[in-house]
């Protein structure tokens, strides 16, 4: 199964040890990180954002120590500019009014066309790459995984605060990334030549100058042989984000053994995908999602064992049945939303939450 290789790309809080306050002052962090990680680190738009990238994984092990190695580098250098890194979704009470633009062309660029859209966009997000043979075979895998993405989206579910407010939402970080364009849940296409028909139909007309522009939960990447996952929250442990992509990685791995076995999975209209979307957002695991093929709601964890069940024939062959089997501590111990909120009920402090958050951001990392 070489062909299913992983990259993921996971963005950071840089915190004001003091204050618990995001400080605009990756550059420095970027500009050191260079040094030793060269392009598996990047600025954001947002000066507060910092971005880890792996290399090309082959396996899910390798994958661990790559994302943990990362950690371990931003960490070393938050250290060393006395800051300290926070993985969530959204900073429990930071405003987006005051924080500072990474100045370069292409976040000018973004900003002149979408205004206090792209100002406002303060989140911070998981993006895993799945290798695939080509695009043809890319389109006809996203078609179907469409449907899990809410199942696998609310296990990432970490981001309930927004400037200072408690949401009501397990993840609150996509309700601001909806004001973008070209974001949620893609269309069904029937080829890749259609898929490309689109693109080029929006660069002609200026919509936007590349595919890169299209921020759809998941996409074919315009310019690599991936399937590119970009709707999960930045979870708060390395295992939450290994168990993640595993799972992803091995749903494409089934889906591409059911096309190879001339077997199709249905695809459903985004609409419908769109509507446990919304619950996964609002509920994450304490939910209900709805199974189409029964016409009914279901318990989310009901659910999740049936994801489970249905890739378990794909899980050995990839060698990360343990990788994916701390879905089962995701589920008991709450996802990262789940944890936060229990802090400030606790506390009533968000200060607290940040600080629980950053201990969290650690386990794993020797």
């Amino acid at each position: 199964m070489a062909m299913f290789t992983l990259g993921i790309e996971e963005e950071f809080q840089t915190i004001d040890p003091v204050t618990r306050n995001l400080r605009s002052h990756m550059s420095k962090l970027v500009e050191d990180g260079k040094i030793t990680l060269k392009e598996r680190v990047k600025a954001e738009m947002h000066q507060a954002v910092v971005e880890v990238g792996t290399n090309i994984c082959h396996n899910i092990q390798e994958a661990r120590e790559e994302v943990t190695y990362l950690r371990k580098m931003i960490l070393d250098l938050a250290e060393k500019q006395n800051l300290q890194v926070a993985a969530a979704g959204t900073h429990p009470f930071a405003d987006w009014v005051e924080q500072l633009i990474t100045p370069d062309p292409r976040y000018d660029e973004i900003i002149d066309e979408m205004r206090d859209v792209a100002r406002g966009n303060l989140i911070f997000g998981l993006h895993v790459h799945v290798g695939i043979e080509n695009r043809n075979e890319g389109i006809e895998i996203m078609n179907a995984v469409r449907y899990f993405l809410p199942h696998i989206y609310a296990l990432s579910t970490n981001s309930p605060f927004w400037c200072g407010r408690n949401t009501g939402f397990k993840s609150y970080r996509s309700k601001v990334f909806d004001k973008f364009p070209r974001t949620g849940i893609p269309d069904y296409f029937s080829s890749a030549a259609e898929y490309d028909e689109y693109v080029n139909l929006l660069i002609k007309t200026k919509c936007i100058d590349n595919g890169k522009k299209i921020w759809w939960d998941i996409r074919v990447h315009p310019f690599f042989n991936t399937i590119e996952f970009r709707m999960c929250d930045v979870p708060m442990r390395t295992d939450e984000t290994i168990c993640l992509a595993a799972i992803m990685q091995a749903l494409v791995a089934k889906i591409h053994k059911l096309h190879r076995m001339n077997l199709s999975f249905r695809p459903y209209h985004r609409m419908l995908i769109n509507e446990n979307k919304w619950r996964a957002a609002r509920y994450g695991i304490n939910g209900k999602l709805i199974d189409f093929g029964k016409q009914e709601e279901v318990e989310y964890r009901i659910l999740a064992g049936e994801l489970l069940e249905f890739i378990d024939d794909v899980v050995d062959e990839l060698g990360s049945r343990k990788e994916i089997e701390y879905i089962h501590q995701i589920m008991d111990m709450g996802t990262g939303a789940d944890r936060q909120l229990a802090v400030f009920e606790q506390t009533g402090d968000m200060k607290a939450v940040v600080d629980y958050i950053v201990s969290e951001t650690k386990i794993g990392i020797s």
